[in-house]
């Protein structure tokens, strides 16, 4: 977005906030039909963290889970 002003000024330039984002974190389990999932505003260590909690709560004891990261940093 541009905004003119006069040159040796600092226009005050407002955020644009139309749009918020959210990150999807999902596990399924085809087998069982069964699947956890979490909606979050946020993409970090501790998202993760929460998500892999998730995945221990569904998966039954001693049964063992496979993840795939796309585009995982």
């Amino acid at each position: 977005m541009r905004q003119w002003a006069r040159r040796g000024t600092r226009p005050r330039q407002p955020a644009d906030q139309r749009y918020e984002s959210a990150y999807l974190f999902g596990a399924i389990c085809p087998a069982r039909g069964i699947g956890a999932a979490l909606a979050l505003p946020f993409a970090d260590t501790q998202a993760m963290q929460l998500h892999l909690d998730e995945i221990a709560r569904t998966v039954r004891r001693g049964a063992h889970a496979v993840l795939l990261l796309d585009r995982a940093g």
